[in-house]
């Protein structure tokens, strides 16, 4: 399965806001270069290029769609489809953001000295990521994928590469003048359980369902809704509230 932007912006206002927070809180207050590194449908950058208006700001994703919606969204912003693990800067940077992108990239032990190393003096690396692989959310997909007749085809879906805060506290600090690493759960309001799935499927689930077939996928995602049922009750109005912890990590060089 294709990234896709709008199956993405579905949630844009949930997703954008742990972007925001990340953006506020880098420690400098002007930018001559900034890259947002998995930048999607441009609701990220947005935001960096709100914090830095008089910086070249440029994204970068290897989806043909995240990038014609960023493109559409901010016609004055240069967008190119790249492999962001290949990525290098062409001169020192000011800025590099990555919201909720190097999770899906192996080996952090060497990715993020690398971001850091193609900082300018002062430079800021701003990372974002999920940090809930122990939620329902994830624990229900990976017991499905293990039950027949999905395991055959899932048994090699490989997990995002995380760790823990003091994990790249540790790698990075050496490296580095300051750095700041937090943990947040945001708490956002679904109007049901279908709405967690639709969320999901947008993100966390593609490995899942891209090596199914149509009536694979409706199965698996009917017995993944049934396990989220189960694990986020509703409230008394019908809400499924849907926690959604996320690791912040923001490094001066």
């Amino acid at each position: 399965m294709t990234w896709s932007a709008a199956q993405y912006t579905r949630f844009e206002d949930e997703r954008t806001r742990p972007v925001v927070d990340l953006v506020a809180a880098i420690a400098r207050d002007d930018a001559r270069t900034a890259i947002d590194l998995g930048c999607g449908p441009g609701n990220s950058t947005e935001a960096l290029a709100a914090r830095y208006p008089a910086a070249v700001v440029r994204g970068l994703d290897s989806s043909d769609d995240m990038i014609r919606a960023a493109r559409e969204r901010l016609p004055d912003i240069a967008f190119e489809v790249a492999d962001i693990a290949r990525w290098r800067a062409t001169a020192p940077m000011d800025v590099i953001l990555a919201n909720a992108s190097l999770q899906w990239l192996p080996d952090h032990a060497v990715l993020y000295p690398r971001l850091v190393a193609q900082l300018a003096a002062g430079g800021c690396l701003a990372v974002q990521t999920p940090d809930n692989l122990a939620e329902p959310a994830h624990r229900i997909a990976r017991n499905v994928a293990m039950q027949e007749p999905w395991s055959g085809k899932l048994a090699h879906v490989a997990h995002p590469d995380r760790h823990d805060a003091a994990w790249y506290y540790a790698l990075l600090k050496p490296l580095c003048a300051r750095v700041d690493v937090w943990r947040t759960t945001y708490f956002h309001p679904l109007p049901d359980h279908d709405a967690i799935v639709e969320w999901f499927k947008g993100s966390a689930l593609r490995p899942y369902l891209a090596p199914l077939d149509v009536e694979e996928r409706q199965a698996f995602l009917a017995a993944y809704r049934k396990g989220i049922a189960a694990a986020y009750p509703l409230l008394p109005d019908g809400t499924a509230l849907l926690p959604f912890p996320r690791l912040f990590v923001v490094a001066i060089r």
